[in-house]
């Protein structure tokens, strides 16, 4: 493994750590029976009836699991 040959300074240091950042989620804008709903991409969603009982797992249209 690397050792480093002089200690790093202070600045360098919390400059490196400055660049980790969390980013928020992109989300996703659809409209479904009228109302809006924001998801994540490239995720399975939920299906539910009128009730609001959950039904399956849905992902690009297709039934992928059961609930």
């Amino acid at each position: 493994m690397a050792v480093p040959k002089r200690k790093q300074s202070r600045s360098n240091t919390r400059s490196r750590r400055s660049q980790w950042k969390a980013e928020a989620p992109k989300l996703v804008k659809t409209v479904e029976n009228g109302r809006t709903v924001y998801s994540l991409p490239h995720r399975a969603k939920m299906v539910t009836d009128s009730v609001g009982t959950e039904l399956f797992l849905e992902y690009k249209g297709r039934k992928v699991a059961d609930a």
